[in-house]
């Protein structure tokens, strides 16, 4: 096997791994909200949320009322990410999640990653 193979059979290998990471964003693309208010208009489970606002009132165990000035939404965020800070409803965070939407239930924000803003 010439050296030449070997080069161009591995950078066609190489090419089916760029392939594999590209991301489509045309119609039907994965839903992204930017606001709270289109979450509760009408929720696509596991679309992806970036939202800036408070913590407004722990409502159970990792549940949490977000705002973000547009509406109201419950959040789960998993007490190994939450900020080693004190959050309080003045507090502003980021939050970066995916809606979840069960059948006849109200839509809650999974929470991957919190951020502290402004304290």
């Amino acid at each position: 096997m010439s050296m030449r193979t070997i080069i161009l059979g591995g950078l066609a290998i190489l090419s089916l791994f760029n392939f594999a990471f590209a991301q489509y964003i045309g119609p039907n693309a994965a839903k992204t909200y930017s606001t709270v208010a289109e979450v509760n208009k009408k929720p696509v489970d596991d679309a992806e949320v970036v939202f800036q606002g408070y913590l407004t009132k722990k409502v159970g165990n990792e549940k949490y009322i977000f705002t973000d000035g547009t509406g109201e939404i419950r959040v789960e965020i998993d007490s190994d990410i939450f900020p080693n800070v004190a959050v309080g409803a003045k507090t502003k965070v980021e939050i970066k999640g995916e809606v979840e939407k069960d059948f006849l239930e109200s839509p809650e924000i999974d929470v991957d990653i919190i951020q502290v803003l402004e304290k």
